[in-house]
């Protein structure tokens, strides 16, 4: 997907890179684009701030998508897909939104739109999601879980 691409080659990383690695190149460039290094001259602390907002927004994404982070949160992923009901579903540039009944949010990315198209027209969207589409794309959790007590 091109929001991945984009964001690996902005830090530098490829697909392989580790957390731990990740962190290390996120911090040092930071250190690099800093607006506060910048404060003589307003224009390049503009700039610095865009470059530096970029950056934290490509280092959080990276992170959410992480082989690391999803083996971390794997337990709490397989018993909503398992288990809770899609609430709601939207699809916008190979990217399908997926809301569960327990306040889960899902992103997967990549989706053909034939499959976009398939789950829409499947006589149950929940098996169908879980036969074609939960371990099949690359996904990240855009809404934590809601704990009620």
């Amino acid at each position: 997907m091109k929001k991945i691409v984009d964001y690996r080659k902005l830090l530098s990383v490829n697909k392989t890179t580790e957390l731990k690695e990740l962190k290390t190149v996120y911090r040092n460039l930071m250190k690099d684009w800093h607006p506060d290094k910048f404060i003589e001259n307003n224009d390049e602390k503009l700039v610095a701030e865009e470059k530096s907002k970029e950056i934290i927004e490509a280092y959080h994404f990276l992170v959410s998508i992480s082989p690391e982070t999803q083996a971390q949160y794997i337990n709490d992923y397989t018993s909503t897909t398992a288990t809770s009901s899609i609430t709601d579903f939207s699809y916008s540039g190979q990217i399908l939104k997926i809301t569960f009944l327990d306040g889960s949010c899902y992103e997967y990315f990549d989706v053909p739109k034939n499959i976009y198209v398939k789950l829409i027209n499947a006589d149950s969207q929940g098996r169908f999601a879980r036969r074609h589409i939960y371990n099949s794309f690359i996904y990240r959790n855009v809404t934590k879980q809601t704990t009620t007590a």
